[in-house]
C-alpha cells in the first residue's frame, strides 16, 4: 500500500535501483491548470488558494535565553567517507517549549565547501522532500545544482528529525514491513476492510513501541526551527535554500516563522499549506490521473503498448483489469513475495515521477500481463526503499510520522472512506480507491496532530521563487500557484511538462532561471513559463 502524501523528486524515489521512471494514473483527465491557477476537481472548478486558512505567525526574532546554548554550539566536522564532504552532529531540543540536555536530539549534518572560482556567497541548504527523505543522501548523490552554483556556495544538508541519520523513527521489522506492503489497500468486502485497519493499527503500535517519545516531535514546524539553529551554527545571517516536493513545505514554513532571515529560496514542486488533508489527497489523486493520461496518450500510439492502442480511457480500463486479475491471482516474481494488486499499484505509482520511465513502465506492464511480476515488484521496492537484502530505509516510517502530526487525519473510520469513494474514483477511476483507503492510516496514529492548515505569507521576506510543473503527479500545479499567491514575495516559475519537480531535470529554461537567481539574486520575470 502506498503511503499517503509521499512527496519527493524522481531521483530520490529511485535511489535504491538507480532507475529513472515516471507516470501513470487512469481514466479521463482534467485539463492542465492554466496561468489563472484554476483547476478542475471532478468537473468542478476551485480556486488555487484557500483564503480562509489562518496565517502562520512569525516567531520573535530574538533567540530565547533557554535556546541560546543550541544557537551558540560549535560543530565538530569530520570526513564523511564521501569525497569532498564533511559531516557533523548538531544538537536540538526534542521539545522547543521545554528544552533540556537530557532529551536533546542529535541531528546529522553534511556539507561540501564552496569550490571556487568566484567569491563564496554563503551556505545553500537542500531538502529532497518525503517527508522522510534523507537530505544528506540527496546532497551527496543527486542534488542537481551545477558546478557554477557549487563553486559559490557551501552545499549543506541536514537530515530532519526522525529521518535517516537523525534519530530515525522506527516501526516494524523488515519481515513485518514486507507483510504490511502486501496488505490489500483496496478492500472488496468487510473481512478485507478489517484486515486493512488491523494492519494500520499494528503499524502504529510498532511505531509507538519503537519510537514513542519522538512521535510527538517530528512536525514540520519543529524541523524548520532546527533549520534556524543550523543557520546560526553555520554563521549565516540568512538561509539560502532549495527545497523539492515536501521540502517546499519545509522551506515555506521556515519563511513563515523567520521571514527576516530568508535569503534566496527556491521551492520546486510546491505544496500549498492552506489546504486540509482531504483536499490534498483529492488533488494528488487528480494529479496522478493527469500523469496517467500523458503516459497513456503516448503509450497507445505504439504497437507494443500493453494497455492497447485505442485511447487513454481504454488504457485505464485495461490497467484496472490487470490490477483486478492480480488481486485474485498474484503474479510470480521468483521470490517468496508474489506481485499482489497492492504491490503492483505501488509500482505503477512509483513510475509516475519521471516521464523518461515510460518505456520501462510499458515493458514491466507487459511482463505483468504475461504473469511475470518481477519488474513491477522492483518499482514497488524502489518506492518503499527496500534493498535487495530485504532491509528497508526509514522513509516509510518517518513519512506518516510527520504527515499525521502536521494535519488531522483525512478520515477517522472506514465508513468515512466509503462515503468519499465516489469523489476519489471521479478523480482517478484506477487509483481512486487506493488513495482513499491509504488516507485512513493517520486515524490510528498514536500521536495526536499538533498542526493545522495555514496560509504562509512571510511578509518582509526576500523574493521566493516557487516552481510548478503543469502535469506534476505528486504536487499538482495548482498547489504551486496557491503558494506563490499567498507568499508576499512569491514569484511563480512554471514548467509546462511532465514529471515531478522541474529543476535539474533537463529544462535549460528552468535551470537557467534558477541558477541566475541563486548566483546573483535576479528573480525570474513574473509568470515566466518554460517548456
Amino acid at each position: 500500500m502506498a503511503t499517503s502524501r509521499l512527496l519527493r523528486p524522481a531521483a530520490a524515489v529511485f535511489a535504491a535501483t538507480a532507475l529513472l521512471i515516471s507516470g501513470c494514473s487512469a481514466g479521463s483527465s482534467p485539463p492542465d491548470p492554466d496561468a489563472s491557477g484554476v483547476a478542475r476537481e471532478g468537473g468542478a472548478e476551485r480556486a488555487a488558494d484557500d483564503g480562509d486558512a489562518p496565517v502562520l505567525n512569525p516567531l520573535p526574532t530574538a533567540v530565547p535565553g533557554n535556546l541560546r546554548p543550541y544557537y551558540d554550539q560549535k560543530l565538530s566536522w569530520h570526513d564523511c567517507g564521501v569525497a569532498g564532504f564533511e559531516c557533523a552532529t548538531m544538537k536540538a531540543p526534542l521539545d522547543y517549549a521545554k528544552p533540556g540536555a537530557d532529551t536533546d536530539l542529535k541531528l546529522a549534518v553534511a556539507r561540501k565547501k564552496a569550490t571556487g572560482p568566484g567569491s563564496r556567497i554563503g551556505s545553500l541548504m537542500v531538502n529532497p522532500g518525503g517527508p522522510g527523505g534523507s537530505a544528506i543522501d540527496y546532497l551527496t548523490q543527486y542534488a542537481p545544482q551545477p558546478a557554477a552554483v557549487r563553486a559559490r556556495y557551501d552545499m549543506v544538508a541536514m537530515d530532519p528529525r526522525g529521518v535517516a541519520r537523525s534519530e530515525p523513527v522506527e516501526c516494524l521489522s523488515d519481515k513485518q514491513m514486507d507483510s504490511y506492503t502486501q496488505t490489500d489497500a483496496t478492500p472488496d468486502n468487510p473481512a478485507e476492510v478489517t484486515k486493512l485497519t488491523r494492519s494500520y493499527r499494528a503499524f502504529a503500535k510498532g511505531c509507538q513501541a519503537r519510537s514513542g517519545k519522538l512521535l510527538g516531535h517530528v512536525s514540520t514546524i519543529e524541523a524548520a526551527r532546527d533549520m534556524d539553529v543550523l543557520r546560526a551554527v553555520l554563521g549565516d545571517k540568512k538561509v539560502t535554500f532549495v527545497g523539492a516536493s515536501y521540502g517546499t513545505f519545509l522551506g515555506a514554513t521556515y519563511a513563515g516563522l523567520y521571514p527576516s532571515r530568508v535569503g534566496r529560496m527556491v521551492l520546486d514542486g510546491a505544496m500549498n499549506p492552506a489546504l486540509d488533508s482531504r483536499t490534498i489527497n483529492i488533488d494528488q489523486t487528480t494529479g496522478f490521473n493527469t500523469a496517467f493520461k500523458a503516459f497513456a496518450d503516448d503509450c497507445v500510439k505504439k504497437k507494443d503498448c500493453p494497455l492497447g492502442t485505442k485511447n487513454a480511457e481504454d488504457a485505464g480500463k485495461q490497467l484496472s483489469a490487470l490490477f483486478k486479475k492480480l488481486d485474485a491471482h498474484p503474479a510470480e516474481t521468483g521470490q517468496a513475495r508474489p506481485l499482489t494488486e497492492s504491490l503492483a499499484t505501488t509500482g505503477v505509482i512509483a513510475a509516475m515521477y519521471d516521464e523518461q520511465s515510460w518505456p520501462l513502465l510499458r515493458e514491466y506492464l507487459a511482463q505483468a500481463k504475461a504473469g511475470d511480476g518481477r519488474g513491477l515488484l522492483t518499482l514497488s521496492d524502489s518506492y518503499y526503499e527496500r534493498d535487495l537484502d530485504g532491509t528497508y530505509a526509514n522513509q516509510m516510517y518517518a513519512n506518516p510520522a510527520v504527515n499525521c502530526l502536521d494535519l488531522p487525519s483525512t478520515f477517522n473510520s472506514p465508513e468515512q472512506v466509503r462515503a468519499a469513494l465516489p469523489n476519489f474514483r471521479k478523480a482517478s477511476p484506477v487509483f481512486g480507491d487506493q488513495f482513499a483507503w491509504s488516507a485512513l492510516n493517520c486515524a490510528y496514529w498514536p500521536a495526536k496532530p499538533t498542526g493545522t492548515r495555514h496560509r504562509i505569507e512571510a511578509k518582509g521576506a526576500a523574493p521566493i521563487v516557487v516552481v510548478g510543473t503543469t502535469r506534476d503527479p505528486a504536487t499538482p500545479y495548482i498547489w504551486a500557484k496557491g503558494l506563490a499567491d499567498q507568499l508576499a514575495s512569491g514569484t511563480l516559475l512554471t514548467y509546462v511538462g511532465d514529471g515531478h519537480t522541474a529543476y535539474g531535470r533537463g529544462s535549460d529554461c528552468i535551470d537557467s532561471a534558477i541558477n541566475t537567481y541563486l548566483l546573483d539574486g535576479t528573480v525570474p520575470p513574473k509568470n515566466k513559463r518554460c517548456t
